[in-house]
């Protein structure tokens, strides 16, 4: 006996209800175009973040013991760190412009021993053939090649001018963070319900040790690295030790590749100039990335981000992804801040299951069978 089949079912949705999904997926849309438009311009509010927080430490400092008023602390550690920068400038600028001349220089030389197969890169040409495949593809594409000259230079040029406007943007937005960031998160809290104010002011305090601690932290590393990168060069006798060194604590900003990139550039120019200086240097990069993972990174992190190794390396990959080299920096405070949201959450959960009365953790509700009443 064929059973009937069941009446359809219509779900129905209200207007308001339809036109409210679609407003979200707008809006979503619209987010998302307006960050693609702007992830420059966003990419410098997050770099001046990250100032203002490594800067912050020394403006509450001069305002507890120094001057009371906060604008004034703000230009203090200002001009105290253009100060610093203008210092450093004087001493290392004159011999990194020098290093870098006297590599430009060396660089048709270069080219010539490459050209002919001689010296130390000439294994190039005898092995792979490089400069006959050059001349190749630039016989090929000769036209293509001089018509983009023009391209090249003019590509240069904007992005000059984008680094200069990037710098004095950066500047401006990171001294009015210092100036009015503890204003705009009184205001923040202020908009929040009078009983949950104090919980998120500790959470926006985890957030800031977190943060700041990261970026004053990984700061402090790069310092290191390039100081000690400098200092073996120059005791072992490899040129463009300062240029060199600097270059170890710019690439040493960024977590986990850095460090293994810089290794290979520096390992790379060293033993151009000697088979023995590269092997020392080699030596130095793999003994130093010890210390400083199992030692320099565990004792500033540890305090601060506090998050395991696991964790950090798959924050770092996927802000990498996402966002390359910005993101791979990023990467670290954004994991912890979400580490306190979640540690937080927890916390308040655990608290809320709390009898206010006896101290003992309330019973989680039971399901009762459909059509049973409750006892009582």
């Amino acid at each position: 006996m064929l059973r009937p089949m069941p009446p359809e079912r219509w779900i129905r949705f209200r207007a308001r209800t339809v036109f409210a999904v679609l407003a979200i997926a707008i809006a979503v849309f619209v987010l998302v175009k307006i960050t693609l438009i702007a992830a420059q311009v966003l990419s410098w509010i997050l770099i001046s973040i990250f100032l203002a927080l490594a800067l912050n430490p020394a403006v509450e400092w001069l305002q507890a013991h120094v001057v009371r008023k906060r604008g004034l602390a703000a230009a203090l550690t200002y001009l105290g760190t253009f100060a610093a920068i203008a210092g450093v400038g004087f001493l290392f600028i004159p011999t990194l412009i020098d290093q870098v001349n006297d590599f430009a220089n060396k660089v048709p030389d270069y080219l010539a021993d490459l050209t002919e197969g001689k010296g130390k890169l000439g294994f190039l040409q005898e092995k792979y053939h490089i400069v006959d495949k050059a001349r190749e593809a630039l016989r090929d594409g000769g036209a293509a090649k001089l018509l983009g000259v023009s391209g090249a230079a003019l590509a240069i040029t904007k992005s000059i001018i984008t680094i200069v406007v990037a710098i004095l943007t950066i500047t401006f937005l990171t001294f009015f963070m210092l100036l009015e960031g503890p204003m705009w998160m009184e205001r923040f809290y202020s908009l929040l319900p009078a009983g949950s104010q104090e919980r998120w002011r500790g959470v926006g305090r985890s957030i800031y040790r977190t943060i700041g601690g990261y970026v004053t932290g990984n700061l402090l590393i790069s310092l290191i690295a390039g100081t000690l990168t400098t200092v073996v060069l120059l005791i072992v006798g490899v040129p463009y030790a300062v240029a060199l060194g600097l270059l170890v604590a710019i690439l040493d900003l960024i977590p986990l590749a850095g460090a293994t990139i810089a290794a290979i550039l520096v390992g790379t120019v060293s033993f151009l100039n000697s088979v023995p200086d590269g092997i020392v240097v080699i030596v130095f990069f793999i003994v130093y990335q010890q210390i400083e993972n199992h030692f320099l990174q565990p004792v500033i992190y540890g305090r601060t981000v506090q998050l395991s190794p696991l964790a950090v390396l798959i924050s770092v990959l996927i802000g990498a992804e996402l966002a390359g080299v910005l993101g791979a920096l990023a990467a670290i405070p954004v994991a912890g801040t979400i580490q306190v949201l979640i540690l937080d959450w927890l916390r308040h959960r655990r608290v809320a299951a709390i009898d206010p009365v006896t101290g003992a953790a309330l019973p989680s509700p039971v399901a009762l069978p459909p059509g049973t009443a409750p006892e009582g």
